[in-house]
């Protein structure tokens, strides 16, 4: 197996913070994500390469292991077995005591102390089958993509893999695609890919798990008066009647005006609707005059 240097895929050195990597993998994702480079068969290399140094170097264990034993980290745990049981060696092989550390000819006793060859004697592990690696991959959507139910494309590996994905889903899920990692040794099950759903909010909303919220200006006039008033949902406009002494910061609810349930079908979370009233500004000297009249009224205790 020909060694990847995921360090140099990612633009950064050994030394890196866990923080330097996962800002490295965003910046790089985006830059060579296939719905960026439609058609671009580099940028779909550099991606898949991208999120498989990210995968490893995510993870302190396997980053540990890949320092360690570079392009052989799959076999580690293989690797250090063998170099603590192996049997004594007999005519010319080696007899190096275990250290942590190994050149080629050490991986070479050890696959031989595994697989039966090379002068030792076979320890049965031949018919051991290993599972592969799990592989992590992103997907940025935007919350009005998610609303619906919908089907995406993400290449992996070489594979390009249909998902559809249920209306709902939330900024940060993980899903689990079983048997789309990589592949497994000695015919071992492959591993399984996880995605996870990095969701932009482009609507005026904010979400709150199934609820949405969203401020709405009412002028002051409807506010004292009472009136109908247009209110956005995010599937449209909606109006709303209100009453006579609407308070600022007033709030109602919109049943299942919300977003959709992830995997319930036909349920949805609520609207929040909160009434923000507008002073106004920049009024008339005649506008002026009525709200002293207005204010006198008051003081008089005559309304």
């Amino acid at each position: 197996m020909e060694f990847i240097d995921y360090y140099k895929i990612l633009e950064i050195d050994k030394n890196s913070s866990p923080e330097d990597i996962k800002k490295a993998y965003r910046k790089l994702a985006r830059k060579y994500h296939p719905d960026l480079n439609p058609n671009n068969k580099e940028a779909e290399s550099k991606f898949k390469q991208v999120n498989e140094a990210n995968e490893v170097l995510s993870d302190p264990e396997k980053r540990k292991k890949y320092d360690q034993y570079g392009k052989d980290w799959k076999h580690a745990e293989e690797f250090e077995k063998a170099g603590q049981r192996q049997s004594r060696p007999r005519g010319q092989a080696s007899s190096k005591a275990y250290s942590g550390h190994y050149t080629e000819e050490d991986f070479s006793d050890f696959f031989s102390s595994m697989f039966g060859g090379g002068g030792f004697q076979s320890s049965g592990r031949e018919n051991l089958k290993y599972k592969g690696a799990d592989y992590k991959a992103e997907l940025h959507l935007r919350l009005s993509d998610v609303y619906q139910t919908q089907k995406q494309t993400l290449t992996v590996d070489g594979k390009n893999i249909r998902l559809t994905i249920p209306a709902g889903v939330e900024d940060g899920q993980t899903i689990k695609i079983r048997g789309y990692g990589g592949e497994g040794m000695n015919g071992g099950p492959s591993g399984d890919l996880y995605v996870k759903f990095v969701i932009k909010n482009d609507t005026g909303f904010v979400r709150e798990g199934n609820d949405l919220y969203v401020k709405v200006n009412v002028d002051l006039y409807t506010a004292i008066l009472g009136g109908e008033i247009t209110v956005p949902t995010i599937t449209g406009k909606v109006k709303l009647k209100l009453s006579a002494g609407t308070q600022n910061d007033t709030k109602v609810r919109l049943k299942g005006k919300g977003f959709p349930v992830y995997k319930e079908e036909g349920k949805f979370g609520d609207l929040y609707v909160t009434y923000k009233v507008e002073i106004p500004k920049n009024i008339t000297e005649q506008e002026k005059s009525l709200f002293e009249q207005l204010a006198k009224l008051r003081d008089h205790g005559t309304i």
